[in-house]
């Protein structure tokens, strides 16, 4: 049932996916699957903070929650801004991507850990699964939170790699590496205004 579950969730694709395929389509299948492995690696943080119950601090104080909400907003905003003062690139330097593996890796997990929505999410998800009489609920959250992210990290290992794939199939149309860093800047913004306004 939890597996159903996840899966139904999974389907939708939300801003970590549009996240991911920002940087599959511009820099890459290497930098889509990078990208994946820091959201990843941020949701394991949110699953070990569910499970320890920090999230339910960010739960009973709204200024905690705003705090890293107007954060990660902030910071993907910033992202959006420093995409487009890039200096645009020629098509033949298209394909090296702009930040080091560890730069987009980093940015991945700041991405997902300044998302207080996963950390409520997985507060209000995972308990839905787990069987007190069974004993230990911090080990049966760790176990369900685990499973979620591997099965997350296969939807979107998928999606890094097509939409990489479709990247790499316009590198040979220079309208779109010439618009390429404005459609990055305005889903990196988007999600911005997304994650302040929601």
């Amino acid at each position: 049932m939890f597996v159903a579950a996840s899966v139904a969730l999974l389907i939708v694709p939300g801003p970590a996916v549009l996240y991911i395929v920002g940087r599959s389509l511009t820099l890459g299948r290497t930098a889509g699957v990078l990208s994946v492995l820091g959201i990843c690696t941020g949701t394991l943080v949110h699953v070990v903070a569910a499970a320890l119950g920090l999230t339910a601090v960010l739960r009973a104080s709204p200024l905690a929650f705003s705090a890293i909400r107007y954060a990660g907003a902030a910071y993907l905003v910033w992202l959006g801004v420093r995409a487009l003062r890039s200096d645009e690139r020629s098509i033949e330097s298209a394909s090296v991507p702009h930040d080091g593996p560890f730069q987009i890796f980093r940015q991945g997990v700041v991405v997902n850990l300044l998302n207080p929505k996963t950390a409520l999410f997985f507060l209000a998800f995972l308990p839905q699964f787990v069987n007190p009489a069974r004993g230990a609920v911090a080990a049966q959250v760790l176990l369900l939170g685990g499973l979620f992210v591997l099965l997350s990290l296969i939807s979107d290992t998928a999606h890094a790699l097509l939409a990489g794939t479709f990247g790499d199939y316009m590198r040979g149309n220079p309208t779109f590496w010439r618009s390429q860093r404005y459609v990055t800047s305005g889903i990196f913004v988007a999600l911005g205004l997304i994650a302040a306004l929601a």
